[in-house]
């Protein structure tokens, strides 16, 4: 892509965007949530949108017709449109390490493919998957024997990043189709601690370690299976056990795993194309199809390509990924909010906010323009969460009463075969109460200001019929194309991380120096010697 001269700023649709706000919050004409419900008894209906077995309501935020229909022109005004179609092109949209931006190919399907390019890429994924097939198949099925004849047990995916965080997320997610025989673990801090606490715990003889890193260098992923390999020679008397049947890697880097001692047949690739948090449909997703079952895993893939489809050809009015992502932009650029909260009704997406912390924070952390200028108004926004109803016995007082507005995403699944529906009434009940509350608010009794409550507090609800792997698959797709869409308009790379380079490279200085590392700062000098004299 060509460098262009675009900056949201200097759009009619933003300018008038910062007129709609401040006159919406001026102290004559603050509106309400709760008034332009009053005004408009179809606005439930009108701000409502289902795609496939995902409904979203998005109608308890504080926009009018006339704000939202100038978010619609942000987005035509912006790159939206035609980026969107470069990304699912083939194009190198991501400028400062010259690759494509292509996950949405690791679920197309062959017909998807419209040109010679797309069709051997659609080949090659095809390929990788079948590996990711019989392996997955081999080690379900009992056949996957480690080096004492037994078969495997217990799987540890030793990653970090996007190589952790994804299949983490979705074998907790899809706990309900988890195997009966199988155990999942995952390693992903370099705290020594987690690894060996769980080592502990499992029997060398019926356990496989699975290296998951894009380029087989990793820090942390690679102390990690250092610490591994000796555990299997300590309890086995396994030398080089990478070489052994205990060993897989899963990377883009294949000739580094081989050249690490991983047998070639045991190594699956995924292409260089795949970012690392955009990872957990290809190879990096071998943990996800021995928890589930491929054709589970399949599943997955198809409901994020039903996403993609709807997010190439759905208009912008009714495009989930861009109402959730105008939304964003609403509130970060236009209303001040610096946070954003994502809260699912639902133990099994725990891990949710986390994965989503990685693909919004590490995507849109940035100040850099396309153009290679610093930014002047506001990109990604904090984003955090909890479960409910956990997260109602905790910081749910600040979104209610305290001092800062902070916009909601509720998640949660209509059917849960793994409840019974006395909980799951209840724990449906507290969402919708939640989220009705934070927008209605409530007067305080005469004397007792302490109970007022201001409401007028935003929220999205987000319901799934079911949390399926087809649905998971399309909820992940939805956020990773919101965040695309925010990017998108603010004009900046969503696909690198050089923010995490630098603090990466002072570590290996520090651990390799010490405090006699040239410019380290006085403070960083003092902890360093003070923890190296108590070690």
């Amino acid at each position: 892509m060509n460098k262009t001269t675009y900056s949201p700023v200097k759009t009619s649709a933003w300018n008038r965007l910062e007129e709609l706000a401040a006159e919406l919050q001026s102290t004559k004409n603050k509106a309400t949530i709760k008034a332009l419900f009053e005004e408009d008894t179809a606005r439930a209906d009108k701000y409502s949108l289902k795609v496939g077995e995902l409904l979203l309501d998005f109608s308890k935020n504080l926009f009018s017709d006339q704000i939202w229909s100038e978010l619609l022109q942000l987005a035509q005004q912006s790159p939206l449109l035609s980026h969107r179609d470069s990304m699912f092109a083939g194009e190198s949209i991501n400028r400062t390490e010259d690759r494509s931006v292509l996950h949405a190919a690791l679920r197309a399907r062959s017909e998807d493919a419209t040109s010679a390019e797309a069709q051997a890429r659609a080949a090659q994924v095809e390929q990788q998957l079948k590996t990711v097939e019989y392996v997955s198949d081999q080690i379900r099925d009992g056949h996957w024997l480690g080096s004492t004849g037994k078969a495997i047990t217990d799987v540890i995916n030793i990653g970090i990043g996007g190589s952790d965080l994804g299949p983490k997320l979705a074998c907790s997610a899809l706990e309900e189709y988890a195997h009966e025989r199988i155990n999942l673990h995952f390693i992903s801090n370099v705290d020594g601690a987690q690894i060996l606490s769980i080592l502990k715990k499992l029997n060398p003889e019926t356990t496989l370690v699975s290296i998951a890193s894009k380029t087989f260098t990793t820090q942390e992923t690679m102390l990690n299976a250092k610490t591994a390999i000796n555990w299997f020679k300590d309890k086995l008397g396994l030398d080089q056990a990478q070489t052994s049947s205990h060993f897989i890697g899963l990377t883009a880097n294949p000739s580094a795993a081989i050249a690490y001692g991983i047998p070639e047949h045991q190594v699956l690739e995924f292409s260089d194309w795949v970012g690392g948090r955009y990872s957990l449909w290809s190879s990096i997703g071998l943990s996800i199809a021995i928890s589930i079952g491929f054709k589970q895993f399949e599943q997955m893939l198809a409901g994020a390509r039903e996403m993609d489809l709807h997010f190439q050809s759905a208009p912008l009015e009714s495009n989930m990924p861009v109402i959730l992502g105008l939304l964003g932009i609403w509130h970060s650029n236009f209303l001040g909010i610096q946070s954003t909260a994502v809260i699912p009704y639902c133990e099994r997406l725990l891990l949710l906010p986390s994965y989503l912390q990685q693909l919004d924070m590490e995507s849109n952390g940035k100040s850099t323009d396309l153009d290679e200028k610093q930014v002047n108004y506001d990109t990604g926004p904090i984003l955090w969460g909890q479960t409910g109803t956990n997260g109602q016995h905790a910081f749910f007082q600040l979104l209610h009463q305290g001092t800062r507005t902070v916009p909601v995403d509720f998640i949660a699944a209509v059917e849960d075969d793994l409840s019974n529906p006395e909980h799951h009434r209840v724990l449906l009940g507290n969402m919708l109460a939640q989220s009705s509350a934070l927008m209605e608010g409530q007067a305080a009794p005469e004397g007792e200001q302490y109970r007022y409550y201001p409401g007028n507090k935003p929220s999205n609800t987000l319901l799934l019929d079911k949390l399926s792997p087809k649905n998971f698959g399309a909820l992940v797709a939805l956020y990773e194309h919101k965040v695309f869409v925010q990017g998108s308009i603010w004009n900046i790379n969503s696909f690198d991380q050089w923010g995490v380079e630098l603090g990466k490279k002072m570590a290996n200085t520090l651990l390799d120096k010490g405090s006699d590392a040239a410019d380290l700062d006085p403070s960083t000098r003092a902890l360093f010697d003070y923890i190296k004299g108590k070690a």
